[in-house]
């Protein structure tokens, strides 16, 4: 598998550089960012229900279940189309979802929190609660606040991930040339 990632250093290269753009874009433009994000999800989507469709009907042709895999091929595709017919509306469903999500780990972390013993950390642990619960509210009362601080950190890690990348490709490619001296 070296080898193989030694002769297509340039690859790994240029992904780790696609993944600083779309960092950089993330970054600068963060709802802009996301919204594209929302576009790759749906064509996602419709590329997998329709690879779930044939699957489900090439069961059904051996006699094998089959209606559950057409039902979520189904699924996907009717997900891929809403949210390309109204990304913003995907966006929105995220962001409710991360935010209700925030609120109910934070009453879950308080709740735990406040049943250990001092000398366990309880503090820590209700720290945590509360800052879940509050981000989880601010998000739910300004929407806008959760689709930058999404978008932002997924540009956050797109940068880290893409230097990484483009770090191992540059010592693949060094090693490459010393084993394979041209």
């Amino acid at each position: 598998m070296f080898e193989m990632l030694m002769r297509n250093w340039w690859a790994v290269a240029l992904r780790g550089a696609v993944a600083i753009v779309f960092g950089v874009f993330a970054v600068l433009w963060p709802s802009v960012a996301l919204r594209v994000l929302v576009l790759f999800f749906a064509a996602y989507m419709l590329v997998d229900g329709i690879f779930a469709i044939v699957v489900g009907l090439r069961a059904a042709e051996r006699h094998e279940r089959w209606w559950l895999l057409v039902a979520e091929g189904a699924l996907d595709l009717i997900a891929g189309l809403v949210a390309f017919a109204w990304p913003g509306i995907a966006i929105l469903a995220f962001i409710y979802l991360t935010a209700l999500w925030a609120i109910l780990s934070g009453v879950a972390l308080l709740a735990a929190g406040l049943r250990l013993h001092r000398s366990h950390g309880e503090g820590l642990l209700v720290a945590a609660g509360l800052l879940s619960l509050l981000w989880g509210v601010i998000v739910v009362a300004s929407p806008i606040i959760g689709e930058i601080a999404i978008a932002l950190w997924i540009g956050a890690y797109a940068l880290v991930f893409g230097a990484f990348m483009l770090a191992f490709a540059l010592r693949l490619r060094r090693r490459f040339h010393e084993l394979h001296p041209a």
